[in-house]
């Protein structure tokens, strides 16, 4: 494998139902089943494994009621990767179920783009619709990995591998980044919450929870600058993501290669 290829996983670990009317501004009677996913993602290759979010804990989970189906060290464990082996976490933004497990990566730097910690720490916070999103306890660990020299602060994009980089979108959350990585199928995007469903690309919608929803929508179209093809981007919080791409391996349950060619 070239040092600039690297491979996908796209890691389940858990889930909310949910109607449609959540998940779509302008749609409030839309009580159709429009559940969401949650994942993590790590990418591996010769620059090391990068993972993509950490998720939330127990506590959390318990107290949004959405339950957590394996633990992301669990699943990390499944593809052959541990935790404390990482060097390199990547946060495309600061919400609950982004930011969570503080303790899982002790050997890991963090990747965080400049507006999301002014974001979540300055005044937008004082308003309780805003920051709803947020765990403060997370906000707080985060700070603390600042103090301690573990979070290197991105403005826009940058490269931290050769063939990985990370884009500021902004929209949902004001510091919300995308990562670019460079697979043998093409150039592969993870959206993270620049898109939480192909829906919102595919018809242009907005997911309710947006800190500015121009931002957004012109998101869509730097996503599809920055992926090989509109195939090529991976939405953040898809189910239908688990049954597009194959399995990482034979048996294993809800984790899946996002670098190889879909199923459909």
């Amino acid at each position: 494998m070239s040092d600039d290829i690297h491979e996908i996983y796209a890691i389940s670990y858990g889930g909310h139902k949910r109607p449609g009317s959540e998940n779509y501004i302008g749609d409030p009677h839309n009580n159709s089943p429009d559940p969401l996913e949650y994942y993590i993602w790590a990418i591996v290759g010769k620059s090391g494994t990068f993972v993509v979010d950490t998720g939330f804990d127990e506590i959390a989970a318990k107290r949004r009621n959405r339950p957590i189906t394996r633990p992301i060290g669990e699943g990390l464990k499944a593809i052959g990767v541990a935790p404390d082996s990482v060097k390199n976490v990547i946060i495309t933004h600061l919400h609950y179920d982004h930011s969570g497990n503080a303790d899982l990566f002790p050997n890991a730097r963090y990747h965080l783009q400049d507006c999301e910690i002014e974001y979540a720490t300055g005044r937008c916070m004082c308003h309780a619709h805003q920051r709803a999103p947020f765990e403060i306890d997370y906000i707080v660990d985060t700070v603390k990995k600042v103090y301690a020299d573990r979070v290197e602060f991105h403005d826009g994009e940058a490269e931290l591998a050769p063939g990985i980089s990370v884009h500021h979108i902004g929209g949902h959350s004001k510091g919300l980044q995308c990562v670019r990585v460079k697979t043998k199928r093409g150039y592969v995007v993870l959206a993270s919450d620049c898109a939480h469903l192909y829906k919102h690309i595919d018809e242009g919608k907005v997911f309710p929870i947006t800190y500015n929803v121009a931002d957004t929508l012109e998101g869509y179209k730097k996503l599809g600058r920055l992926a090989s093809s509109r195939s090529h981007i991976v939405p953040g919080h898809d189910p239908r993501t688990l049954d597009i791409y194959p399995a990482a391996k034979s048996g294993l349950d809800r984790v899946v290669r996002l670098d190889v060619e879909s199923k459909v």
